[in-house]
């Protein structure tokens, strides 16, 4: 991370601790919803399977720009499917760097080829092991892994959504992470239950013994990029929520924190880590302040 992105980043955190604000600093664009797989967890692809244009994508980076988001995220639907004339996901990361923000992730199926050297950090679904992979994701896992290999870059973390299907196949996740070139890191989440997917939740019980497997795995030298911290929280269902440091936009319509926030009790059954991650730092928690510094300086 450059010094001057770092400096901002402090200097936002202190405002918001110290004077309670809610301004964002990550934003989350949405630059289609269609996809070429369908996920046993996922209830948000192909709903309009339309990829919407470079003009309109450009213009949602600027207003979250112009509302203070420095950190910026490309999801979809399968991001790498999003194409308009000659510009392609690449000329989106390449733009919003030229824009401004700090640091540009992405998020992908990774199912097409992975030539993306200008994303800071290009989060790549893994759902465990082979067999438990496929069962929720479709035949990919060998493909993804080929891609993996051909990558123009150092630049992948895998993400994890661990569900009742792959609750026993963390340790896989992060030992291959370790093992495998290209890729930085693994990052969680516990699945969160849209009302067709519940069957997919973990119990507490569950959860906890899935943090422990994760710590152990961290002490084994596995890059894990999420907070030890955060952990009690997240197994308890007992961090703050909305993040209101989180946007995300959609063919024009800006949500707080994200998609699920219009399902009604989502929040409360939130599994994502980052949230509980950032509500838990922005109210100025010791221990996850020196973690998050710790962490973040050595993967991004």
């Amino acid at each position: 991370m450059k010094l001057s992105s770092f400096i901002h980043f402090a200097s936002f955190g202190v405002k918001t601790i110290l004077f309670r604000k809610k301004e964002p600093i990550l934003g989350t664009v949405i630059v289609t919803d269609k996809c070429n797989l369908h996920c046993k967890h996922c209830s948000v692809n192909n709903i309009t399977a339309v990829v919407h244009p470079y003009e309109k994508v450009r213009k949602e980076m600027q207003t979250l720009y112009d509302l203070g988001v420095r950190i910026l995220f490309f999801c979809g639907g399968e991001t790498f499917l999003w194409r308009d004339g000659e510009k392609t996901l690449r000329d989106l990361v390449i733009e919003a760097k030229q824009m401004g923000f700090l640091i540009v992730n992405v998020v992908t199926n990774g199912t097409f080829p992975i030539d993306l050297p200008e994303a800071d950090l290009i989060l790549l679904s893994l759902d465990g092991d082979r067999e438990r992979h496929n069962t929720i994701r479709g035949n990919t896992y060998d493909t993804i892994l080929h891609n993996i290999s051909n990558a123009t870059a150092d630049n992948i973390c895998f993400y994890m959504a661990i569900n009742q299907i792959n609750k026993d196949y963390v340790d896989h996740v992060c030992r291959l992470a370790r093992d495998t070139n290209h890729v930085k890191a693994v990052s969680f989440n516990f699945h969160t239950p849209y009302p067709d997917t519940k069957e997919l939740a973990l119990s507490k019980e569950e959860k906890a013994k899935c943090c422990d497997t994760i710590k152990r795995m961290m002490d084994e030298g596995c890059p894990v990029f999420n907070l030890k911290s955060a952990f009690p929280y997240l197994i308890e269902n007992k961090f703050p929520t909305p993040c209101h440091q989180c946007l995300v936009i959609e063919d024009g319509k800006i949500s707080t924190c994200g998609r699920c926030i219009d399902v009604p009790g989502l929040c409360e059954q939130c599994g994502y880590f980052f949230v509980a991650e950032y509500t838990l730092l922005f109210r100025g928690n010791v221990k996850i302040i020196f973690e998050m510094l710790r962490t973040y300086l050595k993967y991004i």
